[in-house]
């Protein structure tokens, strides 16, 4: 049972409320588009048609195949030589939003826990999509179950997205007997695989805990056909570890502690957590997968402003 939406659990829980604040602050992200234009969008993305469409971009000589009702009259007849208008159109690119609120996400070390930073930084992306007039939808998953919101265009979707989130992650505890499910986010990213065969914006909100082989090639397969966007959430913690102290960690059925005033404790932990983030990171340029890190122990909003900025200004420069 979800525990009653208290003041004390701000950083702890989120509610519907909270997500639907969050609505003006969304206003100014970008969200990035790749070729064949070669350029960022907000919102709504083009594609260079032949044919009727929604503002007119050039004129160029009549090619073999072109629709004849593209054929500018005028100019053919002044020029001698058969030219055609060629026409911007917009085309719809609804966005799946794939939230991860697993037990492993259930962690912070201050300000929130993963799992809040995560249903922010997923609540966040899905009023911007709204605002840009395309559909938003996505998938909720959890270590047992998966939740899946279809993209509409109305801010009733994302509200019934917000409201699917945080039914999740209220649902979390810190005394949960939930086992540990790893392989839930591949078989996400499977089901969202299956629906995305083109021309969608699909953002990963995860830790991408149990992230493998599997993981990058089903992400590279998205990527193909479509935008997608990887938001690693993580907790400076094990980067900042104490030096002194002992910790008690749980991965469900097995408890272990940490000595932490033990400089080969602190070394073997700081090891993985820095080989961990380098992994996922480095997708970023093996595969041009954008994997944008935002840290649950700072606001998520200005990270994410910041960082598709960035990513805003590198797609500029290609």
């Amino acid at each position: 049972m979800a525990p009653p939406a208290t003041k004390g659990t701000e950083g702890v829980y989120v509610t519907v409320d909270d997500l639907a604040a969050l609505e003006p602050i969304a206003c100014d992200l970008t969200f990035l588009r790749k070729a064949p234009v070669r350029r960022l969008l907000a919102g709504r993305h083009e594609s260079r048609m032949r044919g009727r469409g929604l503002s007119f971009e050039e004129l160029r000589n009549y090619m073999p195949g072109d629709d004849i009702r593209t054929i500018d009259w005028r100019v053919t007849a002044r020029t001698g030589q058969p030219f055609v208008r060629v026409y911007d159109e917009e085309k719809d690119r609804p966005a799946l939003i794939v939230v991860d609120q697993r037990v492993n996400m259930f962690f912070g070390s201050r300000r929130s826990m993963k799992s809040v930073a995560a249903a922010q930084v997923a609540a966040l992306c899905a009023w911007r999509v709204m605002a840009l007039g395309d559909r938003v939808g996505g998938l909720v998953f959890n270590d047992g179950e998966q939740e899946a919101v279809r993209p509409h265009r109305s801010r009733e979707a994302v509200i019934r997205f917000s409201d699917a989130i945080s039914v999740k992650n209220r649902a979390l505890s810190a005394t949960s007997d939930a086992t540990r499910a790893p392989g839930q986010l591949d078989a996400v990213l499977s089901k969202v695989a299956a629906v995305a065969r083109h021309d969608h914006l699909v953002i990963v909100v995860s830790d991408f805990d149990g992230h493998g082989p599997a993981t990058r090639d089903l992400l590279l397969k998205m990527s193909v056909a479509n935008d997608v966007i990887a938001i690693l959430i993580y907790d400076p913690f094990l980067l900042e570890l104490p030096r002194q102290g002992d910790m008690v960690i749980s991965g469900g059925a097995l408890q272990a502690e940490l000595q932490f005033g033990r400089s080969n404790v602190r070394d073997a932990v700081d090891s993985f957590a820095r080989n961990r983030g380098r992994d996922l990171l480095s997708w970023q340029k093996e595969m041009g997968l954008p994997m944008l890190p935002v840290s649950a122990a700072e606001e998520v909003a200005p990270q994410l402003r910041t960082l598709l900025g960035q990513l805003a200004w590198r797609q500029r420069r290609r």
